[in-house]
């Protein structure tokens, strides 16, 4: 790895430079380094409280935190239903939400986080457009499903409905998304795997797994019953009752059939499942794919004919925030998209809000293997520097843009989410 890549982010010392700055003045916005030297002797007893999920909820961004700003982040890891719980009933129990932005568009019109003002938000230009416009390049297709910038707005300080343009108030700053499709056992599975209809071949009976967290796992059922042929939706992320009928219809009669070996809710068990053996084809997040293979077994997350179900997350400020701790948490927000955290994210598989400043801490060969798609000039390593892919290897799906423009769907939340939560409950009870 190169010296480059091994770079240290922006030192505490950085942040805490120019005493002149005021009190009131917008930190964060590239006019300041860092906190008003004020100030700079209390940093140290703030905590700022951010749950999410295992994903991103990682204890070396909060040590870097630490280490560069000063500050205490503690982290709490919890499920996507929790998260959504927690978001709305104890609104005064977080400082940051760590949240996906189909749980963004259930939690922010309850009105428990604030809205976030771009001109605070250093690199907002550098964002990839996905989470501003809703397309990569000028030319992509918006997806279906919650795509997020479609709830990434609001028109203004106070307002909890979403806009339907950019405007200066954002909902979530985006740090973390990735395009995900199922991940395959080469050595167990006996052949070719090419669409997403290959979960439920009956020649993997028993060995199939889909992830019981309602709102994702009805997006993969969609996505195999619109490659089985059986019908096509209008909007996988938006099914009408009889939509939901017709795919949970599906999925209960493969259950039945003995299809499903188990239903995943975390990281580590679709980790355990595919690693032990278990299972040999199942919904999967790159990541957990990375971490069978770091164990020596072959494991790939399969690029498939029509194309991935994506996922996006962001950093949320709680309404009740202010203050010096308000500064602290917009300082962090900008250090999230400064670089090194882009770079920790990128290297386990998923990808960095702001590519350019991640690209500063990677080496050479790192962003060629894990952006541009190229064989690995060197091996891989992971964030604890452990080798995840020998030299030669190449990333499954290959480039960014090859990935993230093959997206057909977002994670969603539908009109008739309550209906279709109901009776994602009956398969899992069937």
């Amino acid at each position: 790895m190169s010296t480059k890549s091994r770079r240290k982010g922006p030192s505490r010392r950085s942040f805490l430079k120019g005493g002149a700055a005021l009190a009131g003045t917008a930190i964060g916005s590239g006019a300041i380094t860092g906190f008003p030297t004020l100030w700079a002797q209390n940093i140290k007893d703030v905590t700022l409280r951010q749950f999410g999920t295992g994903v991103s909820n990682l204890n070396a961004i909060a040590d870097k935190v630490k280490s560069d700003l000063g500050f205490t982040l503690a982290m709490t890891a919890l499920d996507s239903d929790a998260i959504t719980q927690r978001a709305v009933t104890q609104p005064k129990s977080f400082d940051i939400a760590d949240i996906e932005y189909w749980i963004c568009k259930k939690v922010f019109p309850t009105g428990g986080l604030q809205p976030m003002d771009v001109k605070k938000i250093k690199y907002f230009d550098k964002i990839v457009p996905i989470f501003v416009t809703g397309k990569l390049t000028p030319e992509s297709v918006i997806a279906q499903g919650t795509a997020p910038h479609t709830v990434s707005f609001v028109e203004s300080p106070e307002a909890k409905a979403f806009a339907k343009q950019p405007t200066q108030w954002m909902t979530l700053i985006p740090t973390i998304y990735n395009a995900d499709t199922l991940g395959i056992r080469p050595d167990l599975v006996g052949r070719p795997i090419s669409n997403w209809k290959d979960l439920l071949d009956p020649a993997f009976k028993g060995k199939a797994s889909i992830l019981n967290i309602p709102s994702i796992g009805i997006m993969d059922a969609a996505m195999v019953c619109e490659s089985a042929g059986l019908w096509k939706y209008a909007d996988k992320g938006n099914m009408s009752k009889e939509e939901i009928d017709k795919t949970m219809g599906v999925l209960t009669e493969a259950k039945k059939a003995g299809q499903f070996r188990a239903f995943w809710k975390s990281f580590d068990e679709s980790v355990n499942l595919m690693a032990s053996g278990e299972v040999i084809i199942q919904s999967m997040w790159s990541p957990a794919v990375a971490a069978v293979r770091s164990k020596g077994i072959p494991c790939v997350y399969q690029p498939l004919k029509e194309g991935y179900r994506a996922w996006g997350g962001g950093l949320g400020i709680a309404k009740h925030l202010s203050g010096l701790e308000l500064d602290c948490a917009y300082e962090y927000i900008n250090w999230y998209l400064s670089g090194w955290c882009g770079a920790y994210l990128n290297r386990q598989g998923y990808y960095s809000a702001v590519l350019d400043t991640a690209k500063e801490f990677m080496s050479p060969e790192e962003w060629a293997f894990w952006m541009e798609g190229k064989p690995a000039a060197a091996d891989i390593l992971s964030p604890e520097g452990k080798v995840m892919e020998k030299a030669g290897a190449v990333r499954d799906g290959g480039a960014f843009v090859e990935r993230m423009g093959a997206v057909a769907c977002w994670n969603s939340v539908m009109d008739e989410d309550r209906y279709m939560i109901k009776k994602w409950n009956e398969f899992i009870a069937a």
